[in-house]
């Protein structure tokens, strides 16, 4: 108790200490000071330091360059400001970019290395990161540092930070199947994503209502599977660029496609391979998950999930595994028959068990690693040693924290999701929910809770599209993001409600909503976050029900 005070007596200091210290994540280590320095738009650039392994040419940083530049200032000129007689205020006018290893035409990977330092004092205004990623991180840093006075002037204090996340998965989960997502909400989702310094955009593709992605292998799928197959899909070029626009983000996308259940849309397209219900001896004219007990079943996934790991290049895919309804297959009398001649009897779990060992086996043989929700592990599904399991289920079959001690007690990886549903909805500020969560607040040995990789924030479709994604998302989206990237005593509310309001006004602001203010005059610290908060609504969720829409996950 007494070094949790501590702790944040410590970041009330650094705050407090300058004017531009509102900023989300917080980071690992930081130094500040009231002392400032002088940003003049017409002259001010990044440049890469002589000895950097990233020079001119490289994609990733020179377009964060360009994007920060007009984050920070806008694509305009600016007039230099009227000096009086005062002092003249040192200038800053050069970040100096610097990076140990090459990488720029990478791909970013679970392994990848974010950490960053960032110097601003008399003698330097330096960057120093081991790779591009680390770079984005601490680009994304500076330019949360950077505030404007009321006369125009923008300026950055002292600053020395030294930063690296807590855990090297932080994800999003969106939900493009039950309600169709435009690709420019995806794209906008990424940018404010690499905001909050989240890496990895989980992209639930398609599910029982539609299914958008546009195979190029199966056309069918999406023709016959998707709500309109020229509106409301997801071509090979959306896909690419959903790819690319991630990676200069330094966002990797997990794609998932979600067998056996959860496949209603994918019948349409493929007939024969969904499993037809039965009603007593006939027929019910319904139909039930994949049916495993037919060749033909194995064969199509080959042949799609060989496309599958073509087109999405990250090592991982997620291969769902949740929700496995048994009462079709129980109703079917071939799939009765092929289970007495495996020797499964009446336990339908072994059928699970056996489809999707053969799917892991297909997608192991084609290089690709692969995230399954809980149930494959809680079945008893043989998988490999390398599987990342994601724990979703809150209470059931045990409590969250219990299944992430059973799991990394089994000597799997773990992914925190349970009590991160970001389309449940409360009113008032539920964000502080998601933020006092400690992921590794279960009972474990050190080498257990080094198991667990991070976590993701979901966000299903059954309740949320379009219109009214963006404040279901953000700032609370957010919280997840600070308990995942900062320091487990970076855990105080008022600390981070002063933040995250005025986190959530530069939201606004880059949106160009003219909602808040920065920082005018003598306004108190937190780069004028008392002035924003005035204008701004108080963080929380604007939403219909307290009890609207959850994933498919009940």
């Amino acid at each position: 108790m007494a070094s949790s005070r501590l702790w944040f007596s410590l970041l009330l200091a650094a705050a407090f200490a300058g004017r531009a210290t509102a900023l989300w994540p917080w980071p690992q280590n930081i130094q500040t000071s009231d002392q400032r320095y002088v940003l003049y738009p017409n002259n001010f650039q990044f440049q890469y330091d002589i000895s950097s392994a990233a020079q001119p040419g490289c994609s990733v940083l020179d377009e964060a360059f360009q994007r920060y530049r007009d984050l920070l200032f806008g694509s305009g000129s600016w007039p230099r400001p009227y000096r009086t007689g005062k002092r003249h205020t040192p200038e800053k006018n050069v970040l100096v970019v610097s990076v140990v290893t090459p990488g720029c035409n990478q791909l970013p990977t679970l392994e990848s290395v974010e950490n960053y330092t960032l110097t601003i004092n008399d003698d330097q205004c330096l960057l120093l990161s081991e790779t591009v990623w680390g770079a984005l991180r601490g680009l994304e840093t500076f330019s949360q540092l950077v505030w404007k006075s009321a006369e125009g002037t923008f300026f950055i204090n002292k600053t020395e930070i030294e930063d690296f996340p807590r855990f090297p998965h932080r994800g999003l989960l969106l939900d493009t199947s039950r309600h169709y997502l435009p690709l420019s909400s995806i794209l906008d989702t990424l940018d404010v994503m690499a905001y909050n310094k989240l890496n990895v955009f989980h992209w639930h593709l398609v599910d029982d209502p539609s299914f958008p992605y546009e195979s190029f292998t199966f056309p069918e799928l999406m023709r016959k599977g998707s709500y309109n197959p020229v509106t409301h899909i997801y071509t090979a070029q959306d896909v690419k660029e959903v790819i690319e626009y991630a990676r200069l983000r330094g966002i990797r996308v997990l794609a998932e496609f979600d067998t056996p259940g959860h496949t209603l849309s994918w019948g349409p397209g493929i007939p024969g391979l969904l499993t037809p219900c039965y009603s007593g001896s006939e027929p019910s004219g319904t139909f039930g998950p994949v049916n495993p007990s037919l060749n033909n079943t194995y064969e199509f996934m080959s042949t799609f999930f060989l496309e599958i790991s073509s087109v999405f290049p990250d090592f991982y895919l997620h291969l769902g595994g949740d929700e496995v309804d048994f009462t079709c297959w129980k109703s079917n009398p071939d799939i009765q028959d092929f289970m007495r001649k495996k020797g499964f009897g009446e336990d339908f779990k072994q059928l699970e068990s056996f489809y999707i060992q053969t799917l892991l086996d297909i997608v192991s043989s084609y290089g690709k690693g692969y995230v399954v929700w809980q149930e494959v592990f809680d079945n008893k599904v043989k998988i490999r040693p390398d599987t990342i399991i994601q724990v979703w289920r809150e209470e059931i079959p045990v409590n969250y924290m219990k299944e992430l001690e059973l799991v990394t007690k089994a000597g799997f990886r773990a992914l925190l999701s349970a009590p991160w549903y970001l389309n449940r909805i409360s009113y008032g500020p539920d964000w502080k929910d998601f933020y006092i969560v400690e992921p590794l607040a279960f009972e474990g040995t050190p080498e257990q809770k080094a198991l667990v990789i991070g976590g993701e924030a979901c966000m299903w479709g059954e309740y949320v599209d379009n219109t009214n994604l963006v404040p279901r998302l953000w700032p609370r989206a957010g919280a997840v993001a600070e308990r995942l990237w900062s320091n487990k005593l970076t855990s105080d509310l008022t600390f981070a409600y002063e933040r995250l309001s005025h986190f959530r006004c530069e939201l606004l602001r880059l949106q160009g909503r003219r909602t808040c203010l920065r920082l005018r005059g003598n306004a108190p610290a937190f780069g004028g976050v008392r002035a924003c908060v005035c204008l701004c609504m108080p963080v929380c969720a604007v939403g219909i029900s307290s009890n609207s829409g959850r994933h498919h996950h009940a």
